[in-house]
């Protein structure tokens, strides 16, 4: 995609005041502001109607950035080099001197950073002073924004700006890795397990359902299209849409179909806006294919268990 200056340039004028723009990244778009300012932080959890207790994710251009707010390990290192900039997300200890508002942190000594892909947002952290605090850009607990119309359909003429970046290209927001302590998997995202555990040369153990809210998506209801999502479905109701894995030769109106052959890969890209179509097409409730529970598979299961929770 084509980088337009002259718009990072208004968002940048934006995000300089304490504002709120919405931005592009290949998972989802994000709610962005000053993540060193108290006041946009609050502006971000006031937008998206966020419960105080979940903090935010804060992006950064690179390592040098990142220094000066949080402590790095080795582990954090090997990763770092195999998967960013990418769909992962660190939680790390974060340094007394650091800058970031406690308000991002909910009052935490720790934070969950990470270095998006997106050419569009790598352009914009690489001009401004601080890094961006943006979890993604809808109202909580509902289904995220894939495209700029996404975001104006959940904000309207709340959000001042929005950068056009397209469509993300993951479609589903990132993986989250606690690494205070032991490697710990907190959110299930855009980068398997599997890979994660490739370069470590170890299991990894996933948290990913805590009792209490440590890392941002742990709620129990979230990505929710707004109408009831009945899960392993083989037998639908007449009144419901049908959420398949992939296409059929029965092509009926109440089909939605999340990738042509079963590539999970798509699948995840095409989640969200697919709950949102159903979701304007009026249908009462969505059924839900069984899903196998493999690769990105295993994220799409997670969102729709999630989004089940209505």
């Amino acid at each position: 995609m084509k980088i337009n200056l002259a718009n990072i340039k208004k968002a940048k004028k934006l995000l300089d005041k304490r504002e709120c723009v919405a931005v592009p990244t290949e998972t989802v778009y994000g709610l962005a502001g000053n993540a060193y300012s108290d006041q946009a932080c609050k502006k971000i959890f006031k937008l998206k109607k966020r419960p105080k207790n979940n903090p935010l994710i804060v992006h950064y251009f690179n390592i040098k950035k990142l220094m000066n707010d949080c402590k790095l390990n080795s582990v954090f290192l090997k990763l770092y080099d195999q998967f960013c900039p990418g769909p992962i997300t660190f939680i790390l200890k974060l340094k007394k001197n650091s800058k970031i508002s406690k308000v991002a942190t909910n009052k935490k000594g720790n934070l969950a950073i990470r270095f998006p892909k997106h050419p569009i947002i790598r352009n914009l952290l690489k001009q401004i002073e601080y890094p961006l605090a943006a979890p993604s850009a809808n109202i909580s607990s509902k289904v995220s924004a894939v495209s700029s119309a996404d975001v104006k359909e959940d904000f309207g003429k709340k959000i001042k700006y929005i950068l056009e970046g397209g469509k993300s290209s993951i479609g589903v927001e990132s993986t989250i890795i606690d690494l205070k302590n032991k490697p710990t998997i907190l959110r299930l995202g855009g980068i398997e397990i599997a890979s994660i555990e490739k370069v470590l040369k170890k299991k990894i153990i996933i948290n990913d359902n805590p009792k209490k809210i440590s890392a941002p998506g742990q709620s129990k209801l979230h990505y929710s299209p707004g109408i009831p999502v009945r899960l392993n479905v083989e037998k639908i109701k007449n009144d419901e849409a049908y959420l398949l894995i992939k296409n059929t030769n029965k092509v009926k109106p109440n089909y939605y179909f999340l990738s042509k052959k079963g590539d999970l890969k798509e699948a995840a890209r095409n989640l969200y806006s697919t709950l949102r179509k159903i979701k304007k097409a009026k249908y009462k409730s969505i059924a839900v294919q069984k899903i196998p529970n493999k690769g990105l598979g295993k994220t799409i299961n997670d969102r729709l268990l999630r989004a089940s929770k209505y």
